[in-house]
């Protein structure tokens, strides 16, 4: 896909007015006092969507000041329920937002949804498979990808243990990323003459059953991109090192809840993009017609898995750009 340069156009002086959340009223018009009212949608509450939170609104504040604009954000969590995100958006367009910035794909669909009466533009973050969402060809909504590197990945399950035999994909057959990524790992899994073991959940205790049911059966785990497994890690975690079974997940907040590893984006690099899009949109008017793909190679290890697993992560040194360590954390 297109990769963008934001260029924004820099706006008349004016007094800065930032506040972390709350709306000023609905009848204000952005183009009429300069002052834009932004709506960010958090999926749910996790390490990579809370990371992406932070620096869209960071992004935002240090825009709104160098540029003298006034931006009014508020903070929703829609806790992973599409219920409430309907509420949530609906709450959003009553209350006059200029622009909505969904974090995640549920929230996103949710939120294109929801603004379609409107027409209030939507700039999704983090959304990995946008044409699969039905995310593309509106009018109103653009936004940054993530698709995940899912070969590269697998080289680097490959690079720790050559000798692997079968593959469990860990996956919930609700997200709709997970779904391109899983069909992507098999295919390069045929290639490679290894084969693999579906196993599916769609709440945290389904998860760790479906981990329980294959420990006796996989060399290894790969799990795409998936808010649901994300969730489970922190409990999934410990069963898969205890069984010395390494996990490869599809992004840096699996790792520190526990993962072996992960290769992608970084997801402050990925909201920074994704706010200075939505200004550009604001500013402009006009939503683009393609999404913006933020690619990356970033490798991020666990040390303490690592040590867990007798792993040298050494072997994966050479694989991507760069690699970042970490540890451990509950959050």
């Amino acid at each position: 896909m297109m990769k963008k340069t934001l260029a924004l156009a820099l706006a008349l002086g004016m007094p800065l007015a930032l506040t972390a959340c709350g709306s000023a009223d609905s009848g204000e018009s952005a183009e009429a006092d300069g002052a834009y009212k932004v709506a960010v949608v958090r999926q749910l509450d996790h390490a990579s969507m809370n990371e992406i939170r932070d620096a869209i609104t960071a992004e935002l504040d240090a825009k709104a000041a160098e540029l003298g604009i006034a931006i009014t954000y508020g903070d929703f969590n829609g806790n992973n329920d599409p219920s409430t995100l309907s509420q949530i958006g609906a709450q959003i367009v009553a209350d006059g937002y200029d622009a909505i910035i969904p974090i995640g794909t549920t929230a996103a669909q949710q939120m294109a949804a929801t603004a379609q009466a409107t027409e209030t533009p939507v700039i999704y973050g983090t959304v990995s498979y946008p044409e699969t969402a039905g995310l593309t060809g509106i009018s109103y909504v653009t936004g940054t990808s993530d698709a995940l590197n899912v070969e590269l990945l697998l080289d680097m399950m490959l690079a720790q243990n050559p000798e692997v035999e079968t593959v469990g994909l860990l996956y919930s057959t609700s997200e709709v990323n997970s779904a391109p990524a899983i069909e992507t790992a098999k295919a390069y899994l045929d290639s490679k003459g290894i084969s693999y073991l579906d196993k599916t959940g769609n709440t945290t205790d389904e998860i760790v059953a479906a981990v329980n049911s294959m420990l006796d059966q996989v060399d290894a785990v790969f799990t795409p991109t998936d808010n649901v497994v994300m969730n489970a890690e922190l409990a999934i975690a410990p069963i898969l090192t205890e069984a010395g079974i390494p996990h490869y997940a599809g992004a840096d907040s699996f790792v520190r809840n526990g993962a072996l590893a992960t290769c992608g984006v970084n997801y402050t690099d990925l909201g920074t993009q994704t706010a200075d899009l939505a200004l550009e949109v604001l500013q402009s008017g006009q939503v683009p017609t393609d999404f913006v793909t933020v690619s990356g190679d970033i490798i991020t290890v666990n040390l303490d898995t690592a040590a867990a697993l007798g792993v040298d992560t050494g072997v994966f040194s050479s694989l991507g750009s760069s690699m970042v360590e970490v540890h451990t954390t509950q959050e």
